[in-house]
């Protein structure tokens, strides 16, 4: 006998539940065979083991509650009924993001190294003014090169850049909106709460009844959704950090909301818009391996193909390249951070 079905025979609900199926849940269980066969009845849990009521414990005992995988199931065709229309209007949006990663991919991993390596070198000294992290990036080249693991690191490379480079460019923008809209900010928090918090594999579920595991803005979405959040984050606070008296005295000399933004509030806000930017390229690049799973190409895919072939070496190499490029990432990112703080400490 089903936990629950003396409780819904005691409330009177006892046809509507046979209505709603063969009245007793489901298969018959082991021991209600063996209980027929006996001529005896089988008696309910004991009350240390009894069920919560949950939709499956109901079932059992009241045919017309649907089961959990009905839920699930309904779920599903939901998302399947309304998929066709969803990327009628999401395709076309989003084909950009495709573009910009194949081109990308293209110009990153078809330049030749004696030309791709000085213009990384060139880059890092424009944005650090470091030559010791010039150096770094070299020789962090050099030996993903000399194991064999450079086109591996382009490849991821240029889609940190491109995904990190539109977080940014929507990012910083949400941020600035939030901080000048305490209705906006309340609305966008909790969304900015579930895409932290959701697990990095969940954004790729949707992803992939949505768009061909072929086109590049499948793995695009999923990074962007997920590395995006610190940017906004952090950009918010920091114009919301800024000091009334600054904001004041701005005031007083007359400017426009605008002129004390670009003038004023960007400017005192920038290190903490970096510290977002960094986390948003270091977040990039830790879900860019799990993006693989989705053939996004790169490192991890070397990542992957150790875990599912059982080679130690290839995963542990790869593995230890991806920190490597983590390292390189977060040293330059950091030094253009402390340059900016130098150069308004200077002022």
């Amino acid at each position: 006998m089903a936990a629950y079905e003396n409780f819904f025979n005691a409330v009177g609900l006892k046809d509507w539940c046979s209505a709603g199926g063969d009245g007793g849940g489901g298969m018959t269980s082991m021991a209600d065979l063996i209980a027929q066969t006996d001529g005896t009845t089988t008696q309910g849990p004991s009350l240390w083991n009894w069920p919560f009521p949950s939709l499956d414990a109901l079932n059992k005992a009241c045919a017309a509650i649907p089961p959990s995988r009905d839920v699930t199931q309904g779920l599903e065709d939901g998302f399947l009924a309304i998929r066709g229309g969803l990327r009628a209007v999401v395709d076309p949006l989003t084909q950009p993001l495709s573009w910009a990663l194949r081109d990308m991919l293209w110009i990153m991993t078809n330049t030749p190294w004696w030309l791709m390596v000085p213009i990384l070198m060139l880059i890092t000294w424009l944005v650090t003014r470091s030559w010791r992290l010039v150096v770094f990036v070299l020789v962090s080249i050099a030996f993903l090169a000399f194991i064999n693991h450079y086109d591996a690191a382009m490849q991821t490379l240029a889609i940190i850049f491109v995904c990190a480079f539109i977080c940014v460019l929507f990012g910083v923008p949400i941020g600035i909106a939030m901080s000048r809209s305490d209705r906006l900010q309340r609305t966008v928090i909790p969304i900015l709460d579930m895409l932290q918090t959701l697990p990095p594999f969940v954004y790729l579920i949707p992803l992939i009844f949505l768009f061909s595991v072929t086109e590049p803005k499948l793995y695009g979405i999923a990074i962007i959704l997920y590395a995006i959040v610190p940017v906004v984050r952090l950009t918010d606070l920091g114009i919301r950090l800024v000091d009334p008296d600054v904001i004041e005295a701005a005031d007083a000399f007359g400017m426009t909301k605008r002129q004390k933004l670009f003038g004023v509030q960007i400017p005192l806000a920038l290190p903490n818009i970096m510290a977002g930017v960094n986390q948003t390229i270091m977040m990039s690049l830790a879900m860019v391996v799990i993006a693989s799973l989705v053939s996004a190409p790169g490192l991890g895919v070397l990542v992957l193909r150790g875990i599912r072939s059982l080679e130690l070496g290839v995963g542990l190499v790869a593995g230890f390249g991806i920190v490597i490029i983590a390292i390189l990432l977060d040293r330059v990112t950091k030094a253009s951070l402390a340059r900016i703080d130098t150069s308004k400490s200077g002022k």
